[in-house]
């Protein structure tokens, strides 16, 4: 509709601005429970679809803020954007907000250019994980383990068993692969724009935005609209790509059923939960 009333000669529309259609990735990367949606390809890939979807917008801009999560969800989030950016030859901008790290970090390299507030969270470019160890608090009420495999090594991290040096080698190795993933896609993204060493970049660390911005992480200081309207012009629309308001369907819920399901699912979201403010709160945040 809009390329056929651009066509004609009168009319307000032949004074309209460009158009930047804008993309938020907010939350924890992955399936982080039943009552709270974090980021993944299947639920990212309708909206960033229509995010590229305008003919003829100038940009697409990604407001970014997320601690991280699921590297193979940020790998693939991040690919879907690169594919539609190529195909429809349009510029991305990543804009950071409380945080872009970890897999967040993974996100925003997904855009040609990053901006960032002079406090966001930037970088955090490692992998992690995470466990606990109760086989002393369960020896210790008379509780015994009963674990039977058909392979040497099908429970090597057991948190209920001592903890077994093959196991945290075999961590480690997989941890490596998945980091020289990420290493590869900032090396990639960023390039020459990187100006720390590898060691420090890639150490796990992570920064405000004024020494993000030193480092090469990122592009810039600022906010979305004062950079897109200093770029685009006052007469810019921006297009804020949603996704269905209608939370009960979109999380699966029957109204009629609504007590129960949330009773039933309220222990995993508890657990949930907690795992998701931990990942902030690694970042003070």
């Amino acid at each position: 509709m809009h390329d056929l009333l651009a066509k004609l000669p009168f009319g307000p529309w032949r004074d309209a601005g460009p158009i930047v259609s804008v993309l938020r990735l907010s939350g924890v990367i992955g399936q982080v429970g039943p009552l709270s949606r974090g980021l993944t390809l299947a639920g990212m890939a309708g909206l960033i679809e229509r995010a590229f979807a305008v003919k003829k917008q100038a940009a697409v801009a990604l407001v970014v803020n997320s601690p991280g999560g699921s590297p193979v969800q940020s790998a693939l989030i991040a690919k879907r954007i690169r594919d539609l950016a190529t195909e429809k030859n349009v510029p991305v901008l990543a804009f950071c907000e409380d945080a872009a790290a970890s897999g967040g970090y993974w996100l925003a390299c997904a855009a040609d250019e990053i901006w960032a507030d002079e406090s966001s969270i930037v970088g955090s470019i490692g992998v992690v994980s995470s466990s606990f160890g109760a086989h002393e608090f369960i020896q210790r009420y008379g509780i015994e383990r009963r674990v039977y495999t058909a392979g040497d090594k099908k429970v090597l991290l057991d948190p209920f068993s001592p903890e077994r040096e093959d196991g945290v080698a075999h961590l480690k190795a997989i941890q490596a692969e998945i980091h020289d993933a990420f290493k590869t896609m900032v090396r990639t993204r960023r390039g020459a724009r990187l100006a720390g060493s590898e060691e420090e970049l890639f150490s796990g660390a992570f920064w405000a935005g004024r020494r993000a911005l030193e480092l090469g992480l990122i592009d810039g200081i600022g906010d979305l609209r004062t950079i897109l309207r200093g770029r685009y012009g006052e007469k810019l629309r921006l297009r804020v790509v949603q996704e269905d308001r209608r939370w009960f369907r979109r999380i699966g819920f029957r109204v009629e059923s609504l007590p129960n399901q949330i009773a039933s699912e309220l222990p995993t979201a508890a657990l949930a939960a907690v795992e998701e403010r931990a990942l902030w709160s690694r970042y003070g945040l």
